[in-house]
C-alpha cells in the first residue's frame, strides 16, 4: 500500500510536477499546501505518512515549518524538495531531522526516499 502524502509547496506546477511522480507509484496524496502556516495545520489535521517540503515560501519557510512539525511530532518523515543550493541546504535540512533533500529537477529521486523513510 502506498504512503498517504502532504505535498508542501508554493508553486501550483511543482506541486502537480511531485504529484503525478508520487501518484504514479500509487501512494496517495492526503493534502496540498502553499505555505509554511498551511503545511502545518494541514499536518495535524491530516497526520500523514509523508511530507514533501519545499523551502522558500511566504509567510513561514519550510525549515520552520518543518521544525514546527517535528516539535509536535519527533516521527513525521519530511522530505525536502527544493533548487536551493544542494550542499548547504540538505545539510541543514538533515540536521532538522529530514529523511532527505532532492532538487526539484530531479524530483524523481524522492522516490526511492520515499520507500526508505
Amino acid at each position: 500500500m502506498g504512503k498517504r502524502v502532504l505535498i508542501v509547496d508554493d508553486s501550483s506546477i511543482m506541486r502537480k510536477m511531485i504529484r503525478k511522480t508520487i501518484e504514479a507509484e500509487n501512494h496517495i496524496i492526503v493534502g496540498e499546501a502553499r505555505s509554511g502556516r498551511e503545511a502545518i495545520q494541514l499536518y495535524t489535521d491530516l497526520k500523514p505518512d509523508l511530507v514533501t517540503m519545499d523551502i522558500t515560501m511566504r509567510e513561514v519557510d519550510g525549515f520552520a515549518a518543518a521544525r514546527e512539525i517535528l516539535e509536535g511530532d519527533p516521527e513525521a518523515r519530511i522530505i525536502f524538495l527544493s533548487n536551493l543550493d544542494e550542499e548547504k541546504y540538505s545539510r541543514a535540512a538533515m540536521a532538522l531531522g529530514a529523511k532527505g533533500y532532492v532538487n526539484k529537477h530531479r524530483s524523481k529521486e524522492i522516490l526511492p526516499l520515499m520507500e526508505s523513510a
